[in-house]
C-alpha cells in the first residue's frame, strides 16, 4: 500500500488558458507556438508536489533536480491563493511555511490546492485522511 495521498504537476491549460490559446495561434508563425508549448509542457511535467502520510516532497527540474522534503509536523502555515479564474478552473498557488517569513515551498497552478491544505491539516491533527 502506498502512502502517497497527493501527487500532482502544475496544470497547463487550467493554469493559463489565454497562454494556451496564444500558443495555438502562434503555431503557424514559424512554429513558435509549438516551441513555446513544448517548453511550457516540459516545465510543468518537471515539477511535482507530493504529500505523503508523514512528509511533503517538492521536486523541480528536468535534467538537474532540486528537491525539498520535510515532515508534516514541521509545517507552520499552508497558504492557498486563487484568483476568480483559478477558482473556476480548480487551480491555485500553494505556499508552505515551516519557519520564518519566506515559504519553503511555493508552487503555482496546482490542481485542487485546497485539498492539499486540508490533507496537511488532517495529518497534523493525527486523523486518517479520507
Amino acid at each position: 500500500m502506498s502512502d502517497i495521498l497527493y501527487s500532482e504537476h502544475p496544470a497547463m491549460f487550467k493554469n493559463n488558458p489565454l497562454g494556451f490559446i496564444a500558443c495555438i495561434l502562434l503555431i503557424p508563425v514559424f512554429g513558435i507556438g509549438l516551441l513555446i508549448f513544448l517548453w511550457w509542457f516540459l516545465q510543468c511535467k518537471a515539477t511535482t508536489l507530493t504529500v505523503k502520510q508523514r512528509d511533503i516532497l517538492y521536486e523541480k527540474g528536468l535534467l538537474s533536480k532540486s528537491r525539498v522534503e520535510f515532515g508534516i509536523a514541521g509545517i507552520r502555515t499552508v497558504k492557498v491563493n486563487q484568483s476568480f479564474f483559478d477558482r473556476i478552473f480548480g487551480v491555485g498557488s500553494i505556499q508552505i511555511y515551516t519557519s520564518g517569513d519566506q515559504p519553503e515551498i511555493e508552487v503555482k497552478g496546482m490542481p485542487d490546492p485546497n485539498r492539499v491544505r486540508e490533507l496537511i491539516k488532517t495529518l497534523q491533527n493525527g486523523s486518517a485522511p479520507r
